[in-house]
């Protein structure tokens, strides 16, 4: 299992969560029309991946934000745990791929008619409360701090864990945005 310096983990995770941030904001940009174009039949929207994110970050920036008020300290090191780090990597796209397809759990699977602006603010705002939390991150121990995942609460992830899932799962879904607006033809500027 690897080691991670504890405040280099968060600052690498705060700028994925401020390019994500940006990239969505592009994305908020798009014709509403756009956003709720399917690729396909029965494949997902740019609306409804990001209403699927927008579950996530429901669930677990409370959660964050909960374990954050425990008290502690920062320690130098960070040690992903078994669970978490399985999880993240799970979820990490391989090479700007998404390698293994997955079924969303019953809770996030989005509608299929979203108004696409106001799910878009949702996730804008929710990026901005997680880089909040990655800041405030910074004087915890997130390798003591655990977070129940939302599948199941007996299961908790270190803090640690639950933020570098949390961003992998994002990353993974923001190339199936890119993957559904190139299959639509649709030109964006992403970073």
């Amino acid at each position: 299992m690897p080691l991670y310096n504890s405040h280099q983990l968060l600052s690498d995770l705060h700028a994925d969560v401020s390019r994500m941030t940006e990239q969505a904001r592009m994305l908020a940009a798009l014709p509403p029309a756009e956003l709720n174009r399917q690729p396909a039949p029965g494949k997902w929207c740019v609306a409804q991946v990001a209403e699927h994110l927008n579950s996530y970050n429901r669930y677990y920036l409370p959660e964050i934000k909960k374990a954050l008020q425990q008290p502690g300290q920062s320690a130098p090191v960070f040690r992903p745990g078994w669970f978490g780090n399985y999880f993240t990597n799970m979820m990490k796209p391989k090479g700007g791929q998404v390698g293994n397809k997955m079924t969303a759990p019953k809770g996030h699977r989005p509608e299929p008619e979203l108004y696409a602006p106001a799910v878009l603010a949702a996730f804008i705002s929710g990026q901005e409360q997680l880089l909040k939390l990655l800041e405030q991150a910074r004087q915890a121990d997130i390798g003591k701090l655990r977070v129940p995942i939302s599948i199941s609460r007996m299961i908790k992830l270190k803090l640690g864990d639950t933020f570098r899932f949390l961003v992998a799962h994002q990353e993974r879904h923001f190339v199936q945005i890119s993957n559904v607006l190139a299959t639509l033809g649709v030109e964006w500027r992403q970073q």
